[in-house]
């Protein structure tokens, strides 16, 4: 026998759906969410290719440093698509906010892709590079919030952390996807042909699949209306009582997106550029290490359901301020793929604590009329800070012939985020949609 979710407020247009509407609402939020990272990671991994096209450098190091500052500078907009996006969901509604963010991704990935480089028009190559990059961050600002705050409306009641988890199992998806990509260009272009037109045709593909989300908005169900109908929905004003739920977001998401983009998007460039490992064997290896990083997500998101999302981030920030020095230590001398692979993973695991639970937890402890706005504004914060800029400053460690010191500072935000963790409230039993503080 089916059992129906628990029914919704009256003025909510999601509460009459059927189980199997939610789950397509879900499986629809969640390809959103995919299509959006693709797009955002393909930079990331097609910097080797390209950097030299738009910073000319005899030296890697100072090449990868002009690209991931860019990467960086596309963080640094998130804040602002987080406020704009943010405020836009709780007051238009989240199906609205989620669909423009998503198209606007594909315009800044079709911008990169047909950009010319230096050689073609100077310094105005990095400079529209720098605005696609832009276009790309603003965007990626207001889809997490929101797509966080949807999944967390629209899932059923009592196993939240499990569906939830989608969020990132499809945000892995998407730089599992940009890798595949890359991967199968690798076999079939030489590195000059990579490095001439290559890198290219991932950004085209990203931008023709990120308009595809128009063809399955009407899948998308509106989650609520109650929000909109208060005075200060979408508003700093609103916001500001819940200064303290804010402050808990900014913390934790400055362990949890620091350790991941370390793990993760730096990872490919930490083990070719300091490790010397092959450029494809670290492509394979990374490829290979999402795929049961991408299994964990549901599993540590059923798990949040039983402990509670307070036990995870506490789990999250203990472990990675033990063991980030011991694993980057040893990936910087590692040899083999396979312990490479095994290394990487552990990170990967350690950080599934606070990934399967991101969106939720931070959903779950802002009121339904500044949700979208507080998760946006708050995770942009603290991503821009320390997610977006742990290619930078470890590349600058490393310029500055000190790259172990980038390891302590990663362990010293990780203990910050465990500190952060001891004074959250336990969400867990939190019903979103009820929530009208």
């Amino acid at each position: 026998m089916t059992t129906e979710p628990q029914a919704t407020p009256i003025g909510n247009p999601a509460a009459e759906l059927s189980t199997a509407g939610r789950a397509r609402a879900i499986i629809a939020g969640s390809m959103g969410n995919l299509i959006e990272w693709y797009d955002f990671y393909v930079y990331a991994f097609t910097a080797l290719y390209f950097s030299a096209e738009f910073f000319p450098s005899e030296d890697l190091t100072a090449q990868l440093l002009g690209t991931s500052g860019i990467f960086a500078v596309g963080f640094l907009l998130r804040p602002l698509g987080g406020w704009y996006f943010g405020r836009f969901a709780d007051r238009h509604g989240r199906r609205r906010a989620m669909v423009v963010s998503i198209v606007l991704m594909g315009i800044g990935s079709a911008l990169i892709a047909v950009l010319p480089t230096y050689a073609a028009i100077g310094a105005f190559a990095p400079a529209l590079l720098l605005l696609g990059r832009m276009i790309q961050g603003f965007s990626t600002g207001g889809q997490y919030g929101t797509a966080a705050t949807y999944l967390s409306e629209i899932a059923f009641t009592g196993r939240r952390g499990f569906f939830a988890s989608f969020q990132y199992v499809t945000l892995i998806g998407g730089q599992l996807i940009a890798l595949a990509v890359i991967l199968v260009l690798q076999q079939l272009l030489t590195t000059e042909e990579m490095r001439a037109f290559g890198w290219r045709i991932p950004f085209a593909i990203g931008a023709v699949a990120a308009m595809t989300i128009l063809l399955f908005r009407h899948v998308l169900h509106e989650t609520t209306r109650t929000g909109a109908q208060h005075p200060d929905a979408g508003t700093i004003r609103g916001l500001l009582p819940h200064w303290r739920a804010f402050v808990t977001v900014l913390g934790l998401t400055a362990g949890g997106s620091l350790m991941f983009y370390v793990f993760s998007t730096y990872m490919q460039k930490y083990l070719v550029n300091t490790a010397h490992m092959d450029p494809k064997t670290v492509n394979w290896v990374m490829t290979a290490v999402l795929i049961p990083f991408a299994l964990l997500q549901p599993v540590f998101g059923l798990l949040s359901d039983r402990i509670g999302r307070r036990t995870n981030m506490l789990l999250f920030g203990a472990l990675a301020t033990i063991t980030t020095v011991p694993l980057l230590s040893l990936l910087a001398n590692v040899q083999s793929a396979t312990a490479a692979f095994v290394l990487v993973l552990a990170g990967l695991a350690i950080n599934s604590l606070y990934t399967s639970i991101s969106g939720l937890f931070k959903a779950e402890l802002f009121p339904v009329h500044v949700r979208a706005l507080g998760v946006s504004l708050a995770y942009g914060i603290g991503n821009a800070l320390f997610g977006g800029s742990a290619e930078y400053v470890a590349l600058s460690f490393k310029a500055a012939g000190r790259e172990s010191g980038f390891y302590w500072y990663v362990t010293a935000i990780c203990a910050v985020a465990f500190l952060t963790a001891l004074l959250m409230r336990n969400t867990r039993g939190t019903d979103p949609l009820h929530d009208t503080r």
